[in-house]
């Protein structure tokens, strides 16, 4: 589907010449747009419910932690070539924390913040002690910090294509229950429904999605994607359902956008992306001025 997709696409920039046949013939930016699109896909439609959830800064935890999965991938990876699959570890520490964070929230009396901001520094530290103890390429180590949209290895496009279709399906399979622990969670109790089941399923997807995201927009933007379109969204609507549809939209806007601008201005996509998306956003807040001061 990827190779028939963008064939006919580089078929009909050729032949067409409305742009430069180029940016959709060219491999390394069809791998980009695809991870890209998936992306402005899978970011937006779980970070609907954290940012209803006052949840916004747990994707930045989750990343910081990924970081420190990546860095123990990088260093392993150096000394067993076998196991050169640092986004791999990536997900089994995001996923690790994950877990560990809605422990430490549900079972102890820390408030939420507690375990994010743990968790933020903690891996990060892990990150930076990892690569200062061994050799590792400092290349390497900035494209996962920063994100390199535009050199995105088929691999990886392959694996944001399962994760995609693995968040899709459970958030489509559980928008209820996801629905009801965001808005009432006494009403979800009172409805039998497992409330730390779908606490924890909603932070593990959140850290499928920031590793998904990392090598994209890097660790230190990859909350952008989480949280910006959703805000945007919130600002247009007042429906949850139609907030889902916006915020993809608007996702996918702030990804289009970004390649385009970072192509023309030769800019580092990663932040273009998301200052794209931020400049969505305030033209959202305009518009929604505008509405309020004629109604």
């Amino acid at each position: 589907m990827y190779q028939v997709f963008w064939g006919a696409t580089c078929s009909t920039a050729q032949s067409w010449d409305v742009i430069n046949p180029w940016i959709v013939c060219s491999g390394f930016l069809q791998r980009g747009f695809t991870a890209g699109v998936l992306i402005g896909i899978t970011a937006p439609l779980v970070g609907v419910y954290l940012v209803n959830r006052q949840m916004a800064l747990i994707g930045e935890a989750l990343a910081h932690t990924a970081f420190g999965g990546v860095a123990i991938g990088l260093f392993v990876g150096a000394a067993v070539p076998r196991l050169d699959y640092p986004l791999l570890f990536a997900l089994v520490a995001a996923a690790i924390s994950a877990l560990g964070m809605q422990y430490i929230a549900v079972k102890t009396d820390g408030y939420a913040d507690i375990p994010i901001a743990i968790m933020l520094t903690g891996g990060f530290a892990l990150g930076i002690a990892v690569i200062s103890y061994g050799v590792v390429f400092s290349a390497t180590v900035e494209s996962y910090l920063f994100g390199d949209i535009l050199f995105v290895p088929f691999e990886n496009v392959q694996l944001m294509v399962g994760l995609t279709l693995v968040v899709a399906a459970t958030v489509a399979l559980t928008h209820k229950q996801l629905l009801y622990i965001t808005f009432d969670r006494e009403a979800a109790k009172l409805a039998r429904i497992n409330v730390w089941f779908y606490d924890t399923l909603l932070i593990v997807l959140t850290a499928l999605v920031v590793v998904a995201a990392m090598q994209i927009l890097g660790a230190i933007l990859v909350a952008g994607m989480l949280v910006i379109p959703v805000a945007a969204a919130m600002q247009l609507t007042g429906s949850f359902n139609r907030g889902i549809l916006l915020s993809v939209l608007i996702g996918e806007l702030a990804i289009f956008g970004g390649i385009f601008v970072s192509y023309v201005g030769n800019i580092a996509t990663g932040a273009t992306i998301i200052l794209v998306a931020i400049a969505i956003y305030l033209c959202s807040l305009l518009i929604a001025w505008l509405l309020s001061s004629y109604t």
